[in-house]
């Protein structure tokens, strides 16, 4: 079980890599405003580099429940770190193609780690019926 927990901790760290990336990427960074700095940003990569983040901030907690609740409910070790792992996989090419303006490969990547989520909590919700 322990390679799930890594995937979770990695994704949990994920979303502060992306807006170390947009803090890097732009003059200035003013630490005291951090959200009226990135609003008034207008290089395309520092956007794109804080929507990163904003997203993978968003994506974090469906993804621990699930790995939790498919521990909780007995769901396959394996089955569990596989899906975590894809997951891992997916919102790191989610992040890069964010930044590289890369959108069918982003909306691929997202949709392929919300299927990752799904599936753990499919399989917990199976395995407690």
């Amino acid at each position: 079980m322990s390679t799930a927990y890594w995937c979770v901790l990695t994704a949990a760290l994920l979303p502060y890599l992306w807006v170390a990336l947009a803090k890097a990427s732009a003059p200035r960074y003013d630490n005291r405003d951090p959200r009226g700095w990135i609003a008034q940003q207008q290089a395309p990569r520092v956007k794109r580099a804080y929507n990163a983040h904003s997203n993978a901030l968003e994506a974090f907690a469906p993804f621990a429940a699930g790995v939790v609740l498919a521990q909780l409910a007995g769901v396959a070790h394996a089955h569990i770190a596989a899906l975590a792992l894809v997951f891992v996989a997916l919102r790191v090419v989610h992040g890069v193609a964010y930044v590289a303006d890369l959108a069918p490969l982003r909306s691929l990547a997202w949709f392929g780690a919300l299927a990752c989520v799904i599936a753990l909590l499919a399989q917990a919700a199976r395995s407690i019926a």
